[in-house]
C-alpha cells in the first residue's frame, strides 16, 4: 500500500518538475525576444505616440538598407557569383 502511494508521489513530482522546466524555457524564450524585438518595439511604439501627439517625428526609411542587407553574399552563394 505504501509503495502505491509513493509511486503516486513520485509522478505528481516528476509532472510538477516537467512544469518547471517548461516554464523556465519559456521565460528564456520570452526574454530572448524581447532582447532582440525590444529596441525595433520602442521605436515603433515612440512613432505612434509621437504621431499621434502631433509632434513632427520623422519614420527613417529602411528599404535601400533592406537592399543592401538582401545582397549580401552568404556562405551557399559566395563562390558562385562575383
Amino acid at each position: 500500500m505504501e509503495r502505491k502511494q509513493s509511486k503516486a508521489k513520485c509522478r505528481k513530482a516528476q509532472g510538477l518538475t516537467e512544469y518547471i522546466i517548461i516554464l523556465a524555457l519559456v521565460a528564456i524564450a520570452a526574454i530572448g525576444i524581447v532582447n532582440i524585438f525590444g529596441n525595433q518595439v520602442r521605436n515603433q511604439f515612440h512613432a505612434i505616440i509621437s504621431a499621434l501627439s502631433g509632434h513632427g517625428f520623422k519614420v527613417k526609411d529602411l528599404s535601400k538598407s533592406s537592399k543592401k542587407e538582401q545582397n549580401k553574399k552568404t556562405l551557399s552563394d559566395y563562390a558562385t557569383s562575383k
